[in-house]
């Protein structure tokens, strides 16, 4: 069985809006090698529709190596009610639907990864579909924007693991409570 493992760039506050805006500058060799290696171990990706057309509007055409190539080769599937005929290039759409997740989930065999789609992670996890969450949490206080749980009911994480990056990112692994 597949498990679903959710990756964020994460500010203190909690915001995970417009990474792009806060995030690089402690991105470095160091983190890649976390972001690379969480990729590594997938098979498929997943995202909601809002992180799909935003992401197929940027990765098909992009030269930002090696993560260009990872994302226009890896099967790519969509949680969508309203997506019907995506256009990237190894793309399925599921329906927002549980059972239908379950079984994908149940089809496929090693990691499906996800990152950015905080809605359909909130979904997720509600639904008891999420395995695990990964948090990339950069010392930086935004101020402004989503923030990966807003609205949501409680839910009990477990720490499974943790480091600390040499720009002060805490690099957080979290499974659902049993």
């Amino acid at each position: 069985m597949g498990r679903i493992s959710a990756n964020f760039f994460v500010s203190l506050d909690g915001v995970v809006e417009s990474p792009d805006e806060w995030h690089f500058p402690y991105f470095n060799d160091e983190m890649g090698a976390v972001v690379g290696a969480g990729l590594d171990t997938n098979v498929a990706f997943l995202m909601g529709r809002t992180g799909y057309e935003e992401w197929a509007a940027y990765w098909p055409s992009s030269t930002d190596e090696p993560f260009a190539t990872y994302f226009n080769s890896v099967p790519k599937y969509v949680i969508s009610n309203s997506l019907v005929d995506p256009t990237w290039n190894n793309t399925s759409v599921l329906p927002r639907d549980v059972g239908a997740v379950r079984e994908f989930k149940e089809s496929v065999e090693g990691d499906i990864g996800m990152s950015g789609s905080a809605t359909t992670v909130r979904w997720l996890l509600a639904n008891g579909l999420l395995d695990e969450l990964r948090l990339l949490v950069h010392p930086i206080v935004v101020g402004h924007g989503r923030r990966l749980f807003e609205s949501t009911s409680t839910h009990k994480l477990v720490l499974t693991s943790s480091s600390t990056l040499s720009t002060g990112v805490l690099n957080l692994t979290y499974a659902p409570a049993s």
